[in-house]
């Protein structure tokens, strides 16, 4: 087993700009599509509580790129657990171009901080983060089973 969660991705045509190159947003917006798979795959219990008033906040986020990719390049998108605090989660992800002779150059490595919510949406408060979630985690967990907050 993998200490990471992965989304695979094939670039796109409408994902690059007039020189080719893949605009920044959308390493953005992979982070938050493998954070969604991760949930539907792993932690479909959290779904359901998504639906009632739990509410996943996205605090921050931030990219840093190596090399650039282009349409039609496939993408390895791994997310591992950096921290597990008592309402809050920090995420990393490996953006790993997948390459025909089997080569995987790392082109980017992104973090991403949620907020665990609960409420109605005029009236949220912090949560803590679902016991569900927490363990669908575990295995992906950067620093080991135990993190800040969490027993072990």
């Amino acid at each position: 087993m993998t200490d990471y969660f992965e989304y695979r991705h094939t670039v796109g045509l409408e994902e690059t700009n007039l020189v080719g190159n893949v605009y920044y947003v959308h390493y953005l917006r992979w982070q938050g599509r493998c954070r969604e798979m991760f949930l539907k795959e792993r932690a479909p219990g959290v779904l359901a509580e998504l639906r009632e008033d739990l509410k996943l906040f996205t605090l921050k986020v931030d990219c840093e790129f190596f090399a650039e990719i282009t349409a039609f390049d496939e993408l390895s998108v791994r997310m591992r657990l950096a921290e597990l605090a008592q309402t809050q989660l920090e995420f990393t992800f490996d953006y790993i171009r997948l390459g025909p002779d089997g080569d995987q150059p790392l082109v980017a490595r992104g973090r991403q901080r949620v907020a665990c919510m609960r409420g109605p949406n005029t009236a949220t408060a912090p949560a803590l983060v679902p016991e569900a979630l927490a363990r669908a985690l575990a295995p992906y967990a950067a620093g080991g089973p135990a993190l800040a907050g969490r027993p072990a």
